[in-house]
C-alpha cells in the first residue's frame, strides 16, 4: 500500500461506499468562420441545447432545493475553447432564436391536435427555458460549470490537448508528453483553475507513458475495467478501489454492472418505449417549406431538434411523444439504477464504485438523461442508511489515500477494448500521416525554436496545426462511418497545412500572400490562440 501524495486525508474517511458518477465532455474542435452556417458547428450547438444546458440547469435546481449532489466531469480543452469563443457563442444564439421561432410556428401548426399539440407546447417551454440558463451564464457554460466546482458541488478534470488517442503515439512519444502537459495547461488557462484528474482520451494507456502522465502534474485518472483488474500485480479489491500505478498516479476503474443499465443496447434505460426516438425529427418528416430557416446549406436536411414520437418498439411504427409519461420512466430507473448500487455495495467489499459515461449521451442520444442524472441525485438522498455516498473522485482519494501499487495494463474503452476503433483496419491508414507529421514538426520546433515575429507565429500555428490533427475524433468517425468525408477532409487539410507552413519557416522572404495565409489560419484554426501558459514550443 502507497499513500497518494497530494491527497492527505484531511476529508474525513466516510463509510460506506462511494458513488462516483464521471461524464466526460469532448467535442472536436470545429470553427469555419469562412462559413455562415457550418453543419459540423451543429454538433457543438446541439450539444449546448441539448447537454449542457440542461445539466447545468439540473445542477442549478438540484443546489437551490437543497439536495445534495457530487459528479466528476471532464472538460477537454477543444470543447471548452469552443464554448469561450464569441463567434461560436453567437452563432448558438442564432441557433437557438430559429428553433425557437420554429417552435412557435408548430404551435399554430398542430392547434387542435391532441396527439402532437401538447409536445410541441413542450417544446417551446423548453426553448424558452434553455434560453433562461443560457442568459443566466451569459452564453458562457464554462462559467456556469466552473461556478458548481467553486462550490462543491461537481470537479473538472482535464484531458490531453486535443483527445488524441495516446498510445497510437508510442512512435512518437514526444508528442505524448505534449498532449499531457499542455491538456493540463490549456485546461487551467481556459478554465482558469488547475485539475488534479485527467480523463484519458478513450480512456485509453499503456505503461509506457506512466512517467510522463505523472511528470504533467495528473494525481488521477480512469481506465475501463480490464486496465485494473489485469495490472499486475492483481488488484486485490478489483474495480472497486483506485490502485497507484509506479510512477504514483492513481486509476480507477470502470463498474461495468452501472455502465451496462445505462449503455447497453438490449437492457440499458435509453432505450426504453417510452423514452423520446433520437431519429425521427421533424427536419427529416417536414416539407421543406415548413422547416422555416433551420435547413442546412444548399437545402440539406438536418435535424432541429423537435422529435414528436416515442422509440415505442424497434420497427418503423412510432407513437407520439408525452413528456410525462418519459418523466414518470426517468425516476423510476433513477430509483432502480441507485438501488442497483446499493445492492452492489451491501453484497460487494468496494470501496467505491464508478460510473463513467460521455456527457452527451445526456440529453443528446438520450434525450431525458439529465432528468435521469438529477432523479438518481434525488434517490441518492432519500437513502437513509449512509451505505452509499455520492462523491467526486478527488473527494475520494482526499478520504482514502492509501491505496495498492500495481501497474494497469495496456487498454481502452470502447469496441474490443484495446484501441481497435482508433488503429483498426477502418482508421489505420491515418497514422502513418500523423506520425510523419508529428516528426516533421518534432524537427521544425528544435531548427526553429527561437523564432520570432512573422516566424514565430508561424512556428505556433505549425505547432496547433499539428494538434488539431492529432484528434482522436478523425479515427472514430472513419472507424463509425459516419460524417467520413469532414473527417478524411480535415486530416488532409491540417496536414497540408503544417506542410506549407513548414516551407513558410524555411523560405528567405516570405511576402504578401504568405502572411495573408499564415492570417487566414490563424482566424480557421484558433485553438489554444489566447492561451495563457507555457510557450507552445516547450511542451515539445
Amino acid at each position: 500500500m502507497t499513500r497518494l501524495p497530494g491527497f492527505p486525508g484531511k476529508l474525513p474517511r466516510m463509510s460506506g461506499t462511494h458513488l462516483a458518477i464521471v461524464l466526460h465532455a469532448h467535442l472536436p474542435y470545429v470553427r469555419h468562420p469562412e462559413h455562415e452556417r457550418s453543419l459540423e458547428e451543429r454538433w457543438l450547438f446541439e450539444a449546448i441545447l441539448e447537454c449542457y444546458l440542461p445539466l447545468l440547469d439540473a445542477f442549478d435546481r438540484l443546489e437551490a432545493e437543497g439536495v445534495p449532489f457530487r459528479l466528476t466531469m471532464s472538460l477537454t480543452p477543444p470543447l471548452a475553447s469552443m464554448l469561450a469563443d464569441p463567434m461560436l457563442q453567437g452563432r448558438f444564439h442564432e441557433y437557438l432564436t430559429r428553433l425557437e421561432a420554429l417552435a412557435e410556428v408548430e404551435m399554430v401548426r398542430l392547434y387542435g391536435d391532441a396527439s402532437f399539440a401538447p409536445v410541441a407546447t413542450f417544446y417551446r417551454d423548453r426553448f424558452a427555458k434553455l434560453r433562461g440558463v443560457w442568459d443566466r451564464y451569459q452564453g458562457n457554460v464554462v462559467r456556469g460549470l466552473r461556478a458548481h466546482w467553486d462550490r462543491g458541488n461537481i470537479e473538472l478534470i482535464a484531458c490531453s490537448a486535443t483527445h488524441a488517442y495516446l498510445p497510437g503515439y508510442l512512435p512518437t512519444p514526444e508528442s505524448i508528453g505534449a498532449q499531457l502537459r499542455l491538456g493540463m495547461a490549456a485546461f487551467a488557462s481556459l478554465v482558469g483553475r488547475p485539475a488534479r484528474g485527467m480523463w484519458l482520451p478513450e480512456c485509453a494507456y499503456d505503461p509506457a507513458f506512466d512517467g510522463a502522465l505523472a511528470d504533467s502534474g495528473v494525481k488521477y485518472t480512469l481506465l475501463d475495467e480490464h486496465g485494473v483488474t489485469h495490472a499486475r500485480p492483481r488488484p486485490p479489491a478489483g474495480v472497486f478501489a483506485p490502485i497507484a500505478s509506479p510512477a504514483g498516479t492513481a486509476f480507477f476503474a470502470r463498474d461495468p454492472a452501472s455502465s451496462a443499465q445505462v449503455w447497453s443496447r438490449e437492457s440499458g434505460y435509453p432505450g426504453d418505449p417510452f423514452y423520446r426516438d433520437f431519429y425521427r425529427d421533424i427536419g427529416f418528416d417536414l416539407p421543406e417549406d415548413l422547416l422555416r430557416d433551420e435547413v442546412g446549406p444548399f437545402g440539406t436536411r438536418v435535424m432541429t431538434g423537435l422529435k414528436y414520437y416515442r422509440i415505442t418498439g424497434p420497427g418503423d411504427h412510432k407513437e407520439p411523444y408525452q413528456p410525462g409519461v418519459a418523466m414518470e420512466r426517468v425516476r423510476a430507473h433513477a430509483h432502480d439504477f441507485v438501488e442497483a448500487r446499493r445492492r452492489q455495495a451491501r453484497d460487494v467489499d468496494a470501496s467505491i464504485i464508478v460510473s463513467p459515461y460521455d456527457a452527451e449521451l445526456f440529453g443528446h442520444w438520450w434525450f431525458e438523461g439529465p432528468d435521469f442524472i438529477e432523479a438518481v441525485f434525488r434517490a441518492l438522498a432519500q437513502g437513509t442508511d449512509g451505505r452509499l455516498a455520492a462523491v467526486t473522485l478527488g473527494e475520494h482519494l482526499a478520504a482514502r489515500p492509501e491505496l495498492a501499487v500495481a501497474t494497469p495494463a495496456a487498454s481502452s474503452w470502447g469496441e474490443a477494448g484495446y484501441g481497435e476503433v482508433w488503429v483498426g483496419p477502418k482508421s489505420g491508414h491515418l497514422w502513418r500521416h500523423v506520425h510523419h507529421a508529428s516528426r516533421y514538426v518534432k524537427w521544425l520546433v528544435d531548427r526553429h525554436r527561437g523564432a520570432d515575429g512573422f516566424r514565430g507565429e508561424v512556428l505556433d500555428q505549425v505547432i496547433r496545426e499539428l494538434l488539431l490533427l492529432q484528434s482522436s475524433d478523425w479515427a472514430f468517425i472513419l472507424h463509425t462511418g459516419t460524417s467520413t468525408g469532414y473527417a478524411e477532409a480535415r486530416v488532409r487539410a491540417h496536414v497540408r497545412r503544417l506542410r506549407h507552413l513548414g516551407h513558410l519557416l524555411e523560405k528567405p522572404a516570405p511576402d504578401g500572400a504568405d502572411a495573408r495565409f499564415l492570417a487566414d489560419l490563424q482566424e480557421r484554426d484558433a485553438f489554444l490562440s489566447h492561451f495563457e501558459g507555457p510557450d507552445l514550443r516547450d511542451v515539445f
